[in-house]
């Protein structure tokens, strides 16, 4: 007998396009494990709905004979049924507000919840996500937002012919249209006073990987964090290059004891021994990506006050775009006040009176702040996830959520991820209690 999957429909926004599993790999899957999939009708998918049906899924608007159901984003709390088993990126592992009655909900219909992000393997190390394809996009729309800020300014660059991710057919066309960006800066030259040009990338996981996947198509030269402020200051800078700079946690943070060395695993346990020093390399920079992990028990690299004494001086700093991947509202960069989406990606933040202006136009650095970047790209980014789930898929439809949890059969990474079984918080995920 063939086990029953769903597949829900995105619709949390109209740039939600993407697909937790692709009709090539739903043909494998079924093929291969006696899978049957349903999925709900798009108009926006990326993948047309033919396009499944081809390879023998059906189009079917009700899910409810459906025992396990995947998903992208979040689910309306009206689409659960009791008993079954949902898998999508839930957002409620931080207690997140918006986000609670949907949690809630799954539990008085005693649903199981299984989280993507919490997928991982015995070392921590997440399995499931999305994140190079967040750096792709985000530096692609930061980039665009640079072009866009200085000629507002009144200094033409070549970075003034990016468009915005989403405005690419495909994430191939973008790439190619920055190399030919950086070989007009490469041959031309950018104005002598945006020399050095320093783009600094706060961590080197997925995210900033992909971050850097798109910087390197521009003539880009890596420099060490601690020889930032020196090229700065230095006459000898070129114009015909774009710098690039990687910020790991030793380079944010500074022990607080004056004796004490860094220790990236004790600064994990303990922030609190902790104090940013990040302030001192962000005058530096011409754009800041954001590509860290953050909560709030960490230190903060970009700080509301900070801003207003950076753009206190007489002069413009060379500060102008602030591309916050990760995205936490006044999180480690506290002056992303709020989400944006494609079509008004970025808004300026006032450092002197705390409001923001959409669009790059204004006082203070343009802020990239799109809550869900790798829909701009995603086709890309749902051939690459699908390929990852792929392999869990079959563990997930075969798991019986009858039987106790500790008898619950799933692999050790998939098991991990499970928030809520049976309509319970499960051992690891009971302090989300509180926040209910």
């Amino acid at each position: 007998m063939r086990r029953r999957i769903g597949i829900r429909r995105e619709d949390k926004n109209p740039w939600e396009r993407r697909v937790p599993l692709t009709p090539e790999d739903i043909r494998e899957l079924s093929e291969r494990h006696q899978l049957e999939f349903w999925l709900q009708p798009s108009e926006i998918r990326i993948i047309p709905d033919q396009a499944y049906v081809e390879v023998g899924a059906k189009i079917e608007e009700d899910l409810s004979s459906c025992p396990v159901v995947f998903a992208v984003k979040e689910i309306p709390v009206g689409l659960f049924r009791a008993g079954s088993t949902y898998v999508f990126f839930a957002h409620v592992i931080k207690g997140q507000k918006y986000n609670m009655g949907m949690l809630r909900k799954m539990m008085e219909l005693g649903c199981q919840l299984i989280e993507y992000e919490k997928v991982a393997d015995d070392g921590g190390r997440r399995l499931i996500f999305f994140g190079k394809h967040a750096g792709l996009a985000g530096m692609i729309d930061a980039l665009w937002a640079l072009g866009q800020r200085l000629n507002w300014e009144g200094i033409p660059t070549p970075l003034a012919d990016i468009k915005h991710a989403y405005q690419y057919e495909s994430l191939e066309q973008a790439k190619a249209e920055i190399t030919r960006v950086g070989k007009k800066i490469s041959s031309q030259g950018l104005p002598e006073s945006l020399a050095p040009l320093v783009v600094g990338i706060a961590g080197y996981g997925h995210v900033s990987q992909g971050a850097q996947e798109i910087l390197s198509l521009l003539p880009a030269q890596e420099i060490a964090p601690e020889k930032v402020g020196k090229l700065a200051r230095a006459s000898s800078a070129s114009n015909r290059v774009i710098y690039k700079t990687v910020f790991r946690e030793e380079h944010m943070v500074e022990p607080i004891a004056p004796e004490a060395m860094f220790e990236l695993q004790d600064y994990y346990d303990h922030p609190e021994k902790y104090r940013t020093q990040f302030p001192a390399y962000v005058p530096h920079l011409t754009v800041l990506m954001n590509c860290i992990y953050w909560e709030e028990r960490y230190p903060r690299l970009v700080t509301k006050q900070f801003l207003k004494e950076l753009y206190r001086g007489s002069s413009r700093p060379r500060l102008r775009v602030i591309g916050d991947i990760s995205c936490d509202i006044e999180g480690a960069i506290e002056c992303t006040v709020k989400w944006t989406n494609p079509e008004k990606p970025i808004f300026v933040y006032n450092p002197f009176d705390g409001t923001t202006r959409d669009g790059h136009e204004g006082t203070g650095p343009v802020v990239l702040a799109v809550d869900n970047l790798p829909c701009e790209i995603p086709r890309e980014s749902s051939i690459y996830f699908s390929n990852i789930l792929k392999e869990f898929v079959p563990a997930i439809a075969a798991a019986d959520p009858s039987v106790h949890f500790s008898d619950y059969r799933l692999p050790a990474e998939i098991k991990r991820a499970v928030i809520v079984y049976k309509g319970e918080l499960t051992p690891d995920y009971r302090y989300i209690e509180r926040y209910l």
